[in-house]
């Protein structure tokens, strides 16, 4: 059985596949470092636990409870948001490799420390089984030069200051599921808490709203977005560096538009002007990018929704296609994320 890590600051979420690839059992901790909660495979349980390697015993308890030995696990698989230029593609997780994402923890500080403390919990917990790694920004590794290179002096460009893009992993799971009926020219929207575009021709990344961390691109549910680079700056010279990256990534988007909530469904729901102007703000700002995106594609054969937003929210799909009315009588599909079990798959081809 394979064993699929998604290891957030104060979350793991896990799931396991048999060797058909069929998913067995799923479930997550969340509030690592705290009282927190256990949900697995239906059943929610109160935890505390002190880390990450804590967690994971949790929940390997807990898979052990239901029938599943851990002497069935013959490996571990994990999300790692930011592979960089050099680890673009999935690999084997080596010394090498755990070096290599830790090179990238300044370009990703909120999510490969996490990535790594799941690494370190697996070896700890299931020493003698292999792992494997696939990465967020892998998928868009294929971009042109054009559509990743930042403006800048050679001098930053050379410390790695370009767009990496997103949300790869949701994207690679899409194409998968397309099958040959894959679109040619396909607008690739993941709404979720966060949210990117996409453009996909023949397969490939061709370009993607998020860049050189996953703040960029539409509003999100408590990040900005795009932003002025200047407005930036005003903001960290005024709140401090920390204070402003709380700001711009955990109190901003839909959040801070509406004052009130950062879920889209409760917004919808919610007839304040606040709140009704949060959603129009999110739903043009999509539009808004992806205007640029189809020029990059010069064209569009179709749009595909995922993520919770783009699965589950009618009308934000409504919304978005009535603005894109212009385009014609245009394909739109809903695409079930599947990221784990294309980990799964990313993992099963390397062994």
């Amino acid at each position: 059985m394979m064993l699929v890590l998604n290891t957030g600051s104060s979350s793991i979420k896990i799931a396991v596949f048999d060797a058909a690839l069929d998913l067995v059992i799923e479930g997550n901790i969340a509030g690592v470092g705290q009282a927190g909660r256990m949900t697995l495979g239906g059943d929610k349980t109160d935890v505390t636990c002190a880390d990450h390697a804590d967690a994971l015993d949790h929940l390997l308890d807990g898979l052990v409870a239901r029938g599943i030995r851990l002497d069935q696990i013959t490996a571990a698989a994990h999300r790692v948001v930011h592979g960089g230029r050099r680890l673009t593609a999935p690999c084997r997780i080596t010394d090498e490799t755990i070096t290599q994402i830790k090179a990238m923890i300044p370009l990703a500080p909120l999510h490969n420390p996490p990535a790594l403390a799941g690494i370190a919990a697996v070896t700890a917990q299931l020493p003698h089984v292999p792992q494997f790694a696939s990465f967020d920004t892998a998928f868009h590794a294929c971009q042109p030069d054009l559509a990743t290179t930042y403006a800048l002096p050679i001098a930053q460009r050379e410390k790695g200051i370009r767009r990496y893009g997103f949300h790869g992993l949701s994207y690679a799971g899409m194409v998968r599921q397309f099958g040959d009926a894959l679109p040619r020219r396909l607008l690739a929207l993941h709404l979720g808490a966060g949210v990117s575009l996409c453009a996909i021709r023949d397969g490939r990344s061709l370009a993607t709203s998020m860049g050189y961390s996953p703040l960029s691109g539409p509003t999100m549910a408590t990040r900005t977005g795009d932003i002025d680079g200047m407005a930036v700056l005003r903001i960290a010279q005024e709140e401090g560096f920390d204070a402003a990256t709380h700001l711009l990534n955990q109190q901003s988007g839909l959040l801070g538009l509406s004052g009130t909530s950062a879920d889209m469904r409760t917004l919808l729901a919610d007839p304040s002007d606040a709140a009704q102007f949060a959603v129009d703000h999110f739903v043009y700002s999509v539009v808004h990018q992806a205007g640029g995106l189809i020029a990059a594609l010069e064209g569009v054969d179709a749009i595909a929704f995922t993520g919770g937003i783009g699965e589950n929210s009618a009308p934000i799909r409504d919304r978005i296609m009535a603005r894109l009315a212009w385009l014609g009588d245009l394909p739109a599909h809903i695409i079930p994320a599947d990221e784990e079990r294309q980990i799964a798959i990313d993992a099963t081809s390397l062994r």
